[in-house]
């Protein structure tokens, strides 16, 4: 998830800066979230260099262009045309229509931060703006993410942990966020406006009471559903790994495995990393992982494709956030506040069964 580039909107705002000849520290720039658009729905950018067209058809005209991290209204989402893809949707944005999985859902809703830890230790907050900025307390980078950025930076709906809090002369609130799980150790600060606090209500079980549960991802469909008894209670679209031979069979390592499944572990956020480099991945913040297989299978949120529905994963199964946070809150075992994580073994889990139609 590493960046190259800077956006135009930033490439504007920097050279004002210039022009003026103002320069600010990197703690001088922690303290300004960035200006985003006047909607009630937003989309950032996740293609690259993404066309908008004059209609919500991919072969119309290109009326603009976006890059990522770029932040746009979404006004509407409708039905358009991309032939021979399975997703049809197209997002109408100003000027124009984007391909939907080309944009990550986002809205922008800044909070009052709070001034003291509200829990002994720390606790766990959700992005709830577009992106924000970090800057780096202990230099130099250790993630591989941070490696090929100068402008480290967290997404919404990405969740960390809050161990510390300070405020500077001017009265701003500044956040310590560090992951607890999978973490190289880097820690970086950032403005506490950007961060909701997670409650304790949010991690309570749904259905507690219910004793026959179980999850069935279908690859064939790329769907989940989960089930009382024989009731569907949750349904959502997903993306799983896809690599598989005519008889079912993984053919490598980024297949999701078939076949019945036991939840082992659960984390409300973790940094997620696995293959080499060119075809690895490496992702700080995932939040509502819930493993059921292997020592990394999980279904769990995503915020780096909108293309739920069509195969994406290294064999994980990835869930938009509020479905990754329901599943996680409705299967067992349920997950202590304080500690975010735990591990369980034998029966007493529910089962997650992997199935190709």
């Amino acid at each position: 998830m590493g960046r190259n580039r800077i956006s135009r909107r930033e490439f504007l705002y920097m050279g004002a800066l210039f022009v003026g000849g103002l320069s600010l520290s990197p703690w001088q720039r922690l303290l300004l979230l960035p200006e985003f658009p006047k909607a009630d729905r937003l989309g950032r950018v996740i293609g690259g260099r993404v066309s908008i067209k004059a209609r919500p058809d991919i072969d119309s005209q290109d009326v603009g262009l976006v890059f990522d991290d770029d932040i746009v209204p979404w006004y509407r989402e409708i039905v358009g045309s991309r032939p021979l893809w399975y997703n049809q949707r197209f997002v109408e944005t100003e000027g124009g229509y984007i391909y939907a999985p080309n944009l990550q859902p986002v809205r922008n809703l800044p909070n009052i931060p709070v001034e003291e830890l509200i829990q002994p230790g720390g606790f766990w907050v959700e992005v709830t703006v577009p992106y924000v900025d970090l800057v780096m307390e202990n230099p130099p980078p250790r993630s591989p993410w941070l490696k090929n950025t100068n402008t480290p930076r967290l997404y919404y709906s990405q969740i960390m942990f809050v161990d510390q809090i300070k405020k500077n002369e001017d009265g701003n609130i500044l956040y310590r966020v560090v992951e607890k799980y999978g973490t190289f150790g880097d820690r970086f600060w950032a403005p506490g406006e950007a961060f909701r606090i997670i409650t304790q209500e949010e991690l309570m079980p749904i259905n507690p009471e219910v004793e026959d549960k179980k999850v069935v991802v279908d690859l064939t469909h790329q769907t989940l559903s989960c089930y009382e008894a024989d009731t569907e209670v949750y349904f959502c679209r997903v993306s799983t790994g896809d690599k598989f031979d005519a008889e079912g069979n993984p053919v490598d390592e980024w297949s999701t495995p078939i076949g019945g499944h036991s939840i082992w572990r659960k984390l409300v956020s973790v940094h997620m990393t696995g293959g080499t480099t060119g075809g690895g991945y490496d992702l700080p913040g995932i939040g509502w992982t819930t493993l059921f297989s292997g020592n990394g299978v999980a279904v769990h949120s995503t915020f780096w494709h909108n293309s739920f529905g069509v195969p994406r994963s290294h064999g994980c199964v990835n869930a938009q956030p509020e479905d990754a946070q329901w599943i996680f809150r409705w299967t067992v075992p349920e997950v202590p506040y304080d500690s975010g994580d735990i591990t369980i073994s034998g029966q007493a889990s529910t089962k997650v069964h992997v199935v190709e139609n």
